[in-house]
């Protein structure tokens, strides 16, 4: 599979040609600073992430050009400031307790989207989510109604506020 020798951790690396965006398994790194020194060596690609991302309580304050993750994404009690070119999410996306101030070209999550404890002020680009959305102790909590966030977001769950 494009040139990797079998049994090794990058044959399940895969290069999508038509939209250069490098699919990558997280699970085959375990550690985010090892992928940032893989994404580099490939001059910052796009890229997707297959499975779940678990970054809570990690240092990370940039996810670069990640545009997508599978399964459910974890940034709890992190300093991550945007989510940036990251545009869906699978599972559900915990951001409860970070530094998150924007949700960047963030357009929808498939499970729940926790973003208590944060200083968010606006949903931005953000059309659907599949579960529950979680204000708690958010400036949007003190700013609409639940009848106001779902006219902005599809909701399958609940709004708590």
């Amino acid at each position: 599979m494009l040139g990797y020798p079998k049994n090794n951790v990058m044959e399940k690396i895969l290069i999508d040609i038509e939209e250069e965006i490098l699919t990558i398994p997280y699970a085959h790194f375990e550690d985010w600073d090892m992928l940032q020194v893989f994404l580099k060596r490939r001059k910052n690609p796009p890229y997707r992430i297959s499975d779940n991302l678990d970054l809570a309580g990690s240092s990370v304050e940039s996810l670069g050009n990640l545009e997508s993750v599978g399964g459910w994404l974890s940034l709890e009690k992190t300093n991550i400031k945007s989510l940036g070119n990251l545009e869906s999410v699978g599972g559900s996306l915990f951001l409860c307790d970070s530094s998150i101030k924007s949700l960047g070209n963030l357009e929808s999550v498939g499970g729940n989207l926790d973003l208590r404890g944060t200083s968010i002020k606006s949903l931005g680009n953000l059309e659907s989510v599949g579960g529950s959305l979680y204000l708690y102790r958010t400036p949007i909590s003190k700013k609409y109604t639940r009848e106001e966030i779902r006219s902005m977001v599809n909701l399958g769950g609940d709004v708590y506020l």
